[in-house]
């Protein structure tokens, strides 16, 4: 890969990444273009927050990939919560249409 620098450490030399996809519930095709541009620059914030670069973000009306580069202090499950939880709660609050999807789902 030449592009792609190696990262380091006080004790390492790394380049971590890890492909994400997260899928909408019931798998539904709720997310509109402005809402993947939203939620693509909410996950840039709290990518950058925890010292995580996000490479790639792309999406479709029911799942996002997201590509990202980190660091080994980061624990890859707490960023997947905070980039779950964050982008969930921010979306709902921005478009509550959101949730006229939902009801009279069972599950």
């Amino acid at each position: 890969m030449p592009d792609k620098a190696l990262r380091t450490g006080r004790h390492c030399v790394f380049m971590l990444h890890a492909h994400l996809i997260f899928i909408t519930k019931y798998r539904g095709k709720v997310l509109s273009r402005a809402m993947l541009r939203d939620m693509e620059k909410i996950m840039r914030g709290v990518c950058a927050i925890q010292d995580v670069t996000l490479a790639e973000f792309n999406g479709e009306t029911d799942h996002v990939h997201l590509l990202v580069e980190y660091p080994p202090t980061v624990q890859l499950s707490k960023l997947i919560n905070s980039l779950k939880g964050v982008s969930s709660r921010r979306l709902r609050k921005r478009y509550p249409q959101i949730k006229t999807h939902w009801i009279g789902k069972k599950g």
